[in-house]
């Protein structure tokens, strides 16, 4: 069967998903993951859990699992030797995807091992995207825990959370799937309302859950996830008046002030390097417009300015350019099978900054 009559069995309101978790040394937290994906309402067809190369106690823990519950599966790769946020998370993502036939699911989800969910988790998000068409990535709000109460991590609405990436299949593919570089999870966001389909989060108790670690701090601290997010929207081409006022947004989230100062001193080292930004200068345009209209009209208006502007784009159907870049991104030319670690973009995916 080719993939286009494949396709046309899946009905909007198939519900088979399948879930791609990377991990690496995730013992202290997964438990709690593995636990809160078994009992929700509708569990996915496939999740499909990508050991990079732990060291601690998590095969381990994933294995006693994976004899408990048939459709949780292992794939181990070979360990690089040091923890990698951003470039890292994704290349064992697309290791995971590599062995799949995406075809055989609605939905795809990439799913951190340091979350708690609530039970109807996945069955509210695909009942919301049953109801719309054009809403192709969505999720709940993280929410952290902190002096025993939940603080929200204050994520906008216009995005759908990094820890749990779900998509409808045929948006996920127009896009090309995420690029490897840090902010890969915002820069995925724009690029669906660039071609007319909807990203969201909703702040809502089905849909709220716990992100176990403080975002930004599974490699070498917080302080340095803050200076990396910095890097990232450096590449993703954020103007720097718009960074100046993010900053200051996140100054009063923990770390309090210092975090936010972090953020600014990795964009502004970053500018200064001319390190490479995002090779898509349509989207990086159409991200600064987004930025300048938030600024002056907030970030709802601006998006809906956006949806609007693009309106006429939406072509689910049309997916063989988002197909042959998201394969690109998979094996990228000249990798061997375990795929791409941190440095260059597979896919002409950067261009130095000055």
């Amino acid at each position: 069967m080719n993939r286009e009559s494949n396709r046309e069995k899946i009905s909007a309101h198939n519900r088979d998903y399948v879930v791609v978790s990377p991990c690496r040394d995730e013992a202290e937290y997964m438990e709690r993951t593995l636990d809160s994906i078994a009992r929700q309402s509708v569990t996915p067809k496939l999740w499909l859990i990508v050991d990079d190369g732990s060291t601690d106690k998590s095969l381990e823990i994933l294995k006693k699992y994976s004899e408990k519950y048939s459709f949780i599966k292992i794939l181990t790769r070979e360990n690089r030797g040091f923890r990698s946020v951003g470039p890292g998370v994704v290349d064992a993502f697309y290791a995971g995807l590599k062995t799949l036939n995406l075809n055989d699911y609605a939905y795809v989800c990439k799913l951190d091992l340091d979350l708690e969910l609530p039970e109807r988790y996945f069955e509210t998000l695909m009942e919301r995207m049953e109801a719309d068409p054009r809403l192709g990535t969505c999720s709940g709000k993280p929410y952290n825990e902190r002096d025993g109460r939940l603080v929200s991590e204050r994520r906008g609405d216009e995005m759908s959370a990094g820890m749990t990436k779900f998509y409808r299949i045929s948006c996920f593919e127009q896009i090309g799937g995420f690029v490897r570089e840090v902010m890969w999870d915002a820069i995925d966001c724009h690029k669906c309302r660039q071609l007319g389909w909807y990203a969201r989060s909703w702040d809502e108790p089905d849909l709220n859950f716990t992100h176990l670690r403080v975002m930004g701090s599974s490699q070498h601290g917080v302080l340095r996830g803050r200076s990396r997010h910095g890097f990232g929207q450096h590449f993703m081409g954020t103007g720097w008046v718009y960074m100046l006022a993010t900053c200051m947004y996140r100054a009063i989230e923990y770390p309090f002030l210092i975090g936010g100062a972090a953020m600014f001193y990795g964009y502004i080292r970053a500018r200064l390097r001319c390190d490479a930004i995002l090779q898509d200068p349509e989207l990086v345009a159409e991200i600064r417009q987004f930025q300048w209209r938030s600024l002056f009209v907030g970030k709802s208006r601006a998006t809906a300015f956006i949806e609007r502007k693009n309106n006429t784009r939406w072509n689910p159907e049309n997916l063989s350019g988002g197909r042959a870049l998201l394969r690109a991104r998979i094996s990228p030319a000249g990798e061997p099978g375990t795929g791409h670690t941190q440095g260059a973009q597979p896919g002409s995916e950067e261009v130095k900054g000055c």
